[in-house]
């Protein structure tokens, strides 16, 4: 582990993280929320970890600036289809249940499969499979879900740690299912977090200009 770390709202990211042995750098941040009543409420904060090869899959909007690429869906879908690996650590600030969770990452998958006509047997069966890793969790302050989507297949291994204990994993194997959730993260103007995507696009604007 790197001793450098970023503050994303008060919560400590590690400037890099090692997956299997190489270090990915932390190439975007930022949170969930919700306004109600003029009140901000912060649900959890993002780490977005990407291997700095995945700069050269991205030429073609070298010179655009970062506004102009948060804007820019297509670029995001480049980073999510790049072959790279790609490795998200979601650090929990409201804590919620698992069964929460788990309804939010379905509905939003299957919202999007059924958009492009992908919503089938087997998708459901891997989101219910997803569901149901999470039912029985508690998401307390400070507890962490981490994705890792490998270059080189088409799955997704989603990780829980809580009160420090970890172990807790499930192996997503559906592609179009893994797809969307990386969209959901990833997906540009459609992401979950809009803070995230800004700082992704303004941070691989700077690697592409160097």
């Amino acid at each position: 582990m790197v001793k450098n770390e970023v503050m994303v709202d008060e919560i400590p990211f590690p400037s890099q993280f090692m997956v299997n042995n190489k270090p990915l750098p932390l190439m975007g941040h930022g949170i969930t929320d919700i306004e109600i009543h003029f009140l901000q409420i912060k649900f959890t904060a993002i780490g977005v970890y990407l291997d700095p090869e995945i700069v050269t899959h991205l030429q073609q909007w070298k010179g655009k600036t970062g506004e102009e690429l948060t804007e820019n869906d297509e670029f995001f879908e480049a980073i999510v289809n790049a072959p790279v690996d790609k490795f998200l650590r979601v650090v929990v600030i409201k804590e919620i249940k698992g069964s929460q969770y788990g309804v939010q990452l379905e509905s939003a998958i299957r919202d999007r499969l059924a958009e492009v006509d992908k919503y089938e047997e087997d998708e459901e069966e891997a989101l219910e499979k997803i569901v149901e890793f999470f039912q029985s969790k508690y998401f307390k302050k400070d507890s962490v879900i981490t994705y890792y989507f490998p270059a080189t297949s088409g799955s997704a291994k989603i990780s829980c740690t809580i009160e420090g204990k970890e172990n807790l994993e499930i192996e997503v194997e559906n592609a179009n299912v893994v797809e969307m959730m990386k969209k959901w993260y990833l997906g540009g103007t459609r992401g979950v977090s809009p803070t995230t995507i800004s700082s992704l696009a303004n941070n691989i604007c700077v690697e592409l200009s160097k």
